[in-house]
């Protein structure tokens, strides 16, 4: 049941939070553009109550139903960007998200295709942006928090649309949420999830991993309070010829190995929790791919 249970929370949010690597840039600063892409309009954002979506969109009898939305005091800026016709939406969003993980943001919500709702309601309701009406099925959007050295909140806001002309487009929304207001979701798990720490692994009998010591370091450092659980989450590639199950027992004794090596450094296999993914899961991050464990630290 427990192992269940890591199961349902943890692969969701591996996709969603991450160690920062290289030099971040500040939360404050609008994530920088998509190198293909070209600024169409730029719309200064100063309002008491901007509507900020936390779930799929629906219209009944022209109002905006979601289950989870608020009305925000925010000071911002979006932007509208035409993506080349040699690039696609897919990759503008990862560059996106790429900047959001350097920034430790926590992705509050995100949706693709149909289940974010019609791009219509997206593009007249929500955004006030006509030119992001487009295909429901070749859409996706997401909101992201991060906290500013002195205590700021921002949200940023990506939606990615294909029209029927095939053009592409990317709406970004990046906004200052004044204090004292509630962001649905914010805060409830950036401050107790820490992760992951992406180590490749190769080998058969015996393996060696690819992990910084600074990376060892910290994970044995937040290991030391009390409570703290620490997810080893194994991932292998389907190879040529190889079955399923195969590919899952590769990924298992690695992770495995990684656990041994862990309880000999403090951390104990009592704080430990092993779950074997395999080649099921599939990323669109360049940075997860291949055989690999990835670490997770979640506090008491």
């Amino acid at each position: 049941m427990l192992k269940l249970l890591f199961t349902r929370f943890l692969v969701p949010i591996l996709g969603l939070l991450a160690l920062s690597s290289g030099v971040q840039s500040a939360p404050e600063d609008m994530p920088e553009a998509y190198q293909q892409s070209t600024l169409e309009d730029t719309v200064s954002i100063q309002s008491s109550g901007h509507l900020v979506l936390f779930s799929p969109v629906r219209e009944v009898n022209n109002e905006i139903r979601s289950e989870t939305l608020a009305r925000l005091p925010v000071t911002g800026e979006g932007r509208l960007y035409r993506i080349a016709r040699d690039s696609s939406r897919e990759e503008a969003r990862d560059h996106y998200l790429g900047l959001l993980r350097q920034r430790n943001a926590q992705i509050l919500f995100e949706c693709s295709s149909i289940r974010c709702g019609r791009s219509n309601v997206w593009a007249n309701q929500i955004f006030n942006q006509a030119v992001l009406y487009g295909r429901d099925a070749t859409q996706d959007y997401l909101v992201a928090g991060t906290v500013a050295e002195d205590g700021a909140r921002w949200l940023t806001l990506i939606y990615t649309v294909t029209r029927g002309n095939l053009r592409e487009y990317v709406w970004v929304e990046h906004l200052r949420v004044e204090s004292g207001a509630t962001i649905p979701g914010f805060g409830t798990m950036a401050n107790r999830v820490e992760g992951p720490i992406i180590v490749p692994w190769q080998g058969g009998v015996t393996y060696r991993f690819d992990w910084q010591a600074t990376d060892r370091r910290r994970v044995n450092d937040l290991a030391r309070e009390e409570g703290t659980v620490v997810a080893l989450v194994g991932y292998s590639v389907l190879e040529t010829d190889e079955s399923f199950s195969d590919a899952m027992e590769r990924a298992r004794l690695a992770t495995e190995s990684l656990s041994e090596v862990l309880s000999k450094t403090g951390v104990s296999r009592a704080q430990q929790e092993i779950i074997v993914v395999g080649p099921a899961g599939v990323f669109s991050d360049p940075d997860r791919q291949g055989d690999r464990v990835e670490v997770v630290v979640i506090s008491r």
